[in-house]
C-alpha cells in the first residue's frame, strides 16, 4: 500500500515507518526537523529510513497547506498517518502558539489534504491520554467525557479529536484517533521521563520526582503502540469516525518503575521530591478492550522487559 506518515524523524513516526517499510509497503515520510529537541538524535533515526528503498522524505512542515494537499491529490495514498505535532504537556505553558501553529493549524491542513485526496485516504492520526484531564475514575475508557483538559497540549489533542469528527461527518472521511500512554522504547524522546531519569543517573544526579512519587502511569512500550497504530491503518469494518486508546493497560507506580530503571543500570538513585508540576495527572490507565475488539490490539511488553530494552539501547547509542 501508499502511506504518508508524518513526523517520521520523531520516536513513533520513526519505529512506525521502519516497520511499514520492513513488510514493503511504499512510504512517504513528512518532517520539518525541528529543534524541539535533538535534531542529531531526529537525523540518526531517519538514516535508517533512508537506506531503504521504498522510502522518500518530503522535507516540509504541515503548516505549508497547498503542498500537503498537492502531495496527497498526486501520490493518492491509501492511508495517512499523522504522528506529527508538537508534543509535551510542560512545553506548552511556555511555548502556547508553537501548539496553535503545528497542532491546529497543521492538523487542519491534514483534514483538508485528505477530504481532497481522490480517492480519500483513511485518515489515522495521534491523540494522548492526556485528554482526559482532571478525570478521577480509573482505568480511562473511551466512553468517558473529555472536557476537563488542564494543559493546552491536552486541549490541543482534544480539538483534533472534534475536528475530525466534523470531517468525518461532513465528507465522510474515515478518521481513527488513537490516544497514545506514555511511550517509551528505544529511539525514544529525550524530553520524558524515563529518558531524563537515565540520563540523569548515569550522570550521578539526582532525578526530579514529582508529587513527591505518588504517581501512576500506563507506561506503554513502542513496538506495542506500533501494532495498534497497524490495526488502526488496516482493520477492516471500522466506523467513519474512531477514537482509541493505546495503553499497556497496566498502571504503574513510578517509585516501582524508578527502582527497575535504576536496578537495571547499576546505580543507587539520587531523588529530589518536589510538588506535583503544572498541567500533570496523578495517574493514567488505559482501558484497551475497545481497541482488543476492534484493532485486534494487544499489548504483550511488561515495563520488566521494555526498560531493560530501553537501557541497552540507549547504553549502545551514547556508548555509556
Amino acid at each position: 500500500m501508499k502511506i504518508i506518515v508524518t513526523g517520521t524523524a520523531g520516536f513513533i513516526g520513526f519505529h512506525l515507518a521502519r516497520r511499514l517499510l520492513a513488510e514493503g509497503h511504499e512510504v512517504v515520510g513528512i518532517d520539518n526537523f525541528n529543534d524541539y529537541y535533538s535534531v542529531k538524535l531526529k537525523q540518526d533515526r531517519h538514516r535508517l529510513l533512508e537506506a531503504c528503498p521504498n522510502y522518500r522524505l518530503e522535507r516540509m512542515d504541515l503548516t505549508e497547506g497547498d503542498k500537503l494537499l498537492a502531495l496527497v491529490r498526486d501520490w493518492q495514498p491509501d492511508v495517512v498517518c499523522n504522528l506529527a505535532a508538537q508534543a509535551g504537556v510542560r512545553y506548552s505553558l511556555t511555548n502556547p502558539h508553537v501548539y496553535q501553529k503545528s497542532n491546529l493549524e497543521g492538523f487542519l491542513n491534514i483534514l483538508e489534504a485528505c477530504r481532497h485526496g481522490n480517492p480519500q485516504p483513511r485518515l489515522v492520526y495521534a491523540s494522548s491520554s492526556s485528554v482526559y484531564g482532571g478525570n478521577t475514575k480509573l482505568p480511562f475508557s473511551e466512553a468517558d467525557r473529555v472536557d476537563t483538559p488542564i494543559s493546552l497540549y491536552a486541549a490541543t489533542k482534544k480539538a483534533n479529536e472534534l475536528m475530525a469528527h466534523s470531517y468525518s461527518h461532513l465528507f465522510g472521511l474515515q478518521t481513527v484517533g488513537l490516544r497514545f500512554f506514555t511511550v517509551y522504547g528505544p529511539w525514544g524522546r529525550p524530553d520524558m521521563a524515563m529518558w531524563l531519569f537515565t540520563e540523569s543517573m548515569l550522570a550521578g544526579r539526582a532525578i526530579k520526582v514529582f508529587n513527591h512519587g505518588n504517581m501512576q502511569r500506563d507506561f506503554t512500550y513502542v513496538d506495542d503502540i506500533v501494532q495498534g497504530l497497524y490495526g488502526a491503518m488496516f482493520a477492516p469494518g471500522l466506523d467513519p469516525y474512531e477514537v482509541f486508546n493505546l495503553g499497556n493497560h497496566r498502571s504503574e507506580n513510578l517509585m516501582d518503575m524508578i527502582r527497575l530503571l535504576a536496578r537495571t543500570l547499576g546505580v543507587e538513585p539520587k531523588m529530589e521530591l518536589l510538588p506535583m508540576q503544572d498541567g500533570d495527572v496523578p495517574a493514567t490507565y488505559a482501558d484497551v478492550a475497545k481497541a482488543q475488539a476492534k484493532l485486534g490490539f494487544a499489548p504483550a511488553t511488561p515495563i520488566s522487559v521494555g526498560i531493560p530494552a530501553f537501557v541497552e539501547w540507549y547504553r549502545q547509542y551514547h556508548g555509556v
